[in-house]
């Protein structure tokens, strides 16, 4: 009678448990690799997503008699045809996030602007804060709101 139970085919207990440790280590040591690179994903597209809105306020100006930046980020995309993509213009507040980032633009005057990059979770969707303005020098900041001042990106 016993001997027939011991035959049985299957798994038991310590090998399911053993099973589920590894899967559980491996778990531990993979997911803070995922959100790590996701982090810097998200600040290189950043990067990126202000590069592109800083050579559409240049082709915008470009474009104007006489020279003048834009009024507003959405003027860029209401263009016909537009500069750049309404979804990257709509990015305003970190609801609105694109990728992990917002952006905040300010005319000073028709020949000066400020644009600011945000990440909307400080720490979990970016950490380093952007910033351009006419130059076209991307600047970087990963305390407080980056300026003119701030270190370039290389």
């Amino acid at each position: 009678m016993f001997s027939s139970l011991r035959s049985s085919k299957g798994f038991t207990l310590v090998e399911i448990m053993i099973v589920v440790a590894i899967i559980a280590l491996l778990a531990a040591i993979a997911i803070p690799n995922l959100l790590r690179a996701r982090h810097n994903a998200n600040e290189t597209a950043g990067i990126g997503a202000m590069r592109t809105l800083s050579t559409a306020m240049e082709s915008y100006r470009a474009a104007q008699t006489p020279p003048t930046y834009p009024v507003a980020l959405a003027t860029l995309s209401a263009a016909v045809p537009p500069y750049v993509s309404a979804s990257l213009t709509a990015a305003t507040g970190a609801a609105t996030a694109r990728q992990g980032y917002f952006f905040t633009y300010v005319r000073l005057n028709a020949n000066q602007y400020n644009l600011q990059g945000t990440p909307s979770t400080v720490g979990t969707t970016g950490t380093r804060r952007f910033h351009v303005d006419e130059t076209g020098v991307i600047r970087a900041s990963a305390v407080g709101a980056a300026g003119r001042t701030s270190p370039e990106i290389q």
